[in-house]
């Protein structure tokens, strides 16, 4: 999920939105856009970067796996024209927060970026 919508307050949310009709994610994604039309939520689009690949799979790369801190948004970016697009929706989204692109080109490698190396580990038991 944290790669497909995040909310940016009670009210609002960020969501993918993939603009190229050959990706395989267009439609699946327009849907979602077609579901949340029945939500009470403001929402956003962030676009998608190109596609990453990494020994033949698709990595999931995403601007919505975005990490929010006291004062900062730490964005994961990937050498990508809708680097800066997605950089000023969420400084948008956070006025009163520096929104911070961290370059997770290789991070991504890992099937996650910001916000999944955040979540909690289990205890070894």
């Amino acid at each position: 999920m944290d790669d497909l919508a995040r909310f940016t307050d009670s009210e609002s949310i960020v969501m993918v939105s993939e603009e190229d009709p050959r990706d395989e994610n267009y439609h699946r994604l327009r849907e979602n856009w077609e579901l949340v039309k029945h939500f009470p939520v403001r929402a956003r689009k962030l676009p998608m970067p190109a596609p990453l690949m990494f020994d033949g799979q698709r990595l999931p790369a995403s601007y919505a796996n975005f990490y929010i801190a006291n004062k900062t948004v730490l964005v994961p970016v990937f050498n990508d024209p809708n680097d800066r697009v997605a950089l000023n929706v969420l400084a948008e989204c956070f006025p009163g927060r520096e929104v911070v692109g961290i370059n997770c080109v290789e991070l991504v490698w890992g099937l996650g970026t910001l916000h999944c190396m955040t979540q909690q580990q289990p205890a070894a038991g």
